[in-house]
């Protein structure tokens, strides 16, 4: 029976003492493949510019591509499968939280694993560290925003069938009650659903003034050109804490009237530290290169902190690294960012679409109990 190749080992890919080999697992098909391009290349440029300015530990850091949207226990296997023959001494990338999930307890206390994909919080397996959003910095704010600013009192929950989204919900049930609104129905599909019909219905008679979008890649590319298609773009808003400038694309303008997303990075940020990254992407791959958007963005995040984590140890040891985490700071696109605990702390921001673009409207506020 035919079995598709995840990865594979490149002739000129060896593990010897004067390189430091890392796995990076990300989407190479399913609803997340259509933003894989984009985090490969920005992981591959951070790679170069740690090896432009000396390596780690005097080591060339080398990039061994994993298909992080296979099976989320195929990928546990293959990655295992090159921590145990010392292929690789490090893991990052973006993946869904099922992989993250299968992935971690096989590699943990063996070598460090940076994720980078927004999550649902919770994850304390020991030699993992988290670069982006959760949903009590991301979601929470965002949702009282949109309510003291839209007025939104009732919100509907449109999510894929696995752990991020199912989590994220009940989340923000807490959250609506905390702004004053509540959560009016769930609704939870396959991942690569493209049949939104009863769903669409479902939003309409539970008279919704608000969808929170917790769907991947091209599932929200496809939902948010049925919802558009169906009228209620003209009645209702849409929140999503998973949208880059490539599912913009792919959506279309006229299908993105009145969507918000909340993430720590935006490509039309115009600070110096995004411009001086958006210069060295383009200079990179060239001006038709997939936009670095926020989940691309995050696997050069990914790079960063784990070079970060074994310069400061000056150990491969997972212990020692956990040790020294606390000290660790690193400057990226995102500006200059520590770790608290096994997350890296950052500026959130809440931005509406515009066009294929999109419009950052505020930096929001963490939560208070969490400061």
């Amino acid at each position: 029976m035919y079995r598709p190749v995840r990865f594979h080992t490149p002739e000129w890919f060896t593990a010897d003492d004067s390189t430091l080999n890392v796995a990076l697992v990300y989407p190479m098909q399913g609803p997340a493949g259509v933003f894989g391009p984009t985090c490969e290349a920005c992981a591959r440029l951070a790679a170069e510019e740690i090896n432009k300015a000396g390596g780690v530990l005097g080591k060339e850091l080398r990039l061994l591509e994993v298909d992080g949207g296979a099976e989320p226990q195929q990928v546990a296997e293959d990655v295992e499968a090159l921590v145990s023959t010392g292929t690789v001494q490090g893991v990052t990338g973006w993946h869904i939280s099922s992989v993250r999930q299968a992935v971690a307890p096989r590699i943990a206390h063996r070598v460090p694993y940076v994720y980078t994909a927004l999550y649902e919080g919770g994850e304390r397996t020991d030699g993992v560290y988290m670069t982006s959003e959760t949903p009590a910095w991301q979601l929470l704010p965002a949702m009282r925003l949109l309510a003291e600013s839209r007025g939104v009192r009732r919100w509907f929950v449109v999510g894929n069938n696995y752990v991020w989204p199912r989590h994220t919900a009940r989340a923000a049930r807490r959250y609506a009650r905390d702004s004053r609104s509540r959560v009016c129905g769930e609704a939870y599909l396959p991942l690569g659903a493209d049949d939104f019909h009863d769903v669409l219905r479902r939003i309409e008679r539970a008279d919704a003034d608000a969808v929170l979008m917790l769907l991947v890649g091209s599932d929200a590319i496809r939902f948010n050109r049925a919802f558009a298609a169906s009228g209620l773009d003209q009645r209702c808003l849409r929140l999503s804490t998973l949208m880059d400038e490539n599912m913009l694309l792919g959506s279309g303008p006229e299908a993105t009237v009145d969507l918000y997303s909340t993430a720590g990075f935006f490509a039309s940020l115009a600070d110096q530290n995004t411009m001086d990254f958006h210069g060295q992407y383009a200079d990179r791959f060239g001006v038709t290169a997939p936009t670095p958007g926020s989940l691309g963005e995050s696997c050069y995040e990914g790079v960063l902190l784990l070079a970060a984590l074994i310069e400061r140890a000056r150990t491969l040891d997972v212990s020692a690294i956990g040790a020294a985490a606390g000290t660790v700071s690193y400057e990226g696109p995102r500006g200059l960012l520590s770790l608290d605990g096994r997350h890296v702390r950052q500026r959130i921001y809440l931005a509406e679409a515009d066009g294929l673009d999109f419009n950052v409207l505020a930096q929001l506020r963490p939560p208070h109990d969490l400061l």
